[in-house]
Formats: C-alpha cells, sequence, structure tokens
C-alpha cells in the first residue's frame, strides 16, 4: 500500500475536501472536530468554586449517609432482628465512611459510586428485615 489515492479520484472532489480542511484550519475559534473550541480563561474561579461545592457535597452526603447507616445498626442490633441486618447496615455505614473521605480529597465520581453501593447495602439489610 502505498498510500496514494486510486487512480480513478474525481480532482473536483479532491479540490473540494482541501478546501473544506483549509477552512476548519483557518477557523480559530473550532477545534478539530468542528466544534467550537471553548474559551481557556474563561473563569478559572468558577470552576474551582463548583470543584469546591462538589468536595462538600460529596463529604457531607458520606457522612450523614454514615450516620444513619450506624443509626440504623444500633437501632437493628438492640431489637430482635436477624443478625444479617445490622451487619448490613453497619456495612453500608462504612462504605459510605469512605466515600465521604474520598469525596473530601476531590474523588468525587468514586464517592458517588461508593454512596450508591453503600447505600444499596443497608438496602439490602433493609430487605433481610
Amino acid at each position: 500500500m502505498s498510500g496514494r489515492p486510486d487512480s480513478g479520484t474525481d480532482p473536483e472532489r479532491a479540490d473540494s475536501e482541501a478546501a473544506a480542511v483549509q477552512d476548519v484550519a483557518a477557523d480559530p475559534a473550532q477545534d478539530e472536530a468542528g466544534a467550537p473550541a471553548q474559551d481557556e480563561a474563561a473563569d478559572p474561579e468558577q470552576d474551582e468554586g463548583a470543584a469546591r461545592r462538589a468536595r462538600w457535597t460529596a463529604a457531607a452526603t458520606g457522612a450523614a449517609l454514615t450516620l444513619a447507616g450506624l443509626a440504623a445498626a444500633v437501632l437493628r442490633l438492640t431489637g430482635p432482628a436477624p443478625a444479617l441486618v445490622p451487619a448490613a447496615y453497619a456495612s453500608g455505614a462504612a462504605v459510605c465512611a469512605a466515600a465521604a473521605v474520598l469525596g473530601s480529597r476531590g474523588r468525587t465520581r468514586r464517592a458517588l459510586w461508593l454512596l450508591i453501593a453503600g447505600v444499596m447495602v443497608m438496602a439490602l439489610g433493609d430487605q433481610f428485615d
């Protein structure tokens, strides 16, 4: 394979493709895919504020779910529930506590998935009850 076009390539088509490539390269407001480029210096403080809010939200939600899971585990431990129920609540609370730690460190996407997993484990404990 030489990389050359076929001998039957239409010259008009080749010229129009070359012109389209030059138009994209000449327009600095578009990226390679043809989408408008984002202004890199838009507002870094706004990005930092959004990241800070995401960290606080993940940490606070993880802490709240941890406390709720621990409270439910203690309440079920003192009652006539099977031992699996408080263990599921405590396990879910531990997962949510790990999510709170990850969220406070800025790993908000992982924290979100851990929060979902922790709540699912606690829901499983509720089903055993």
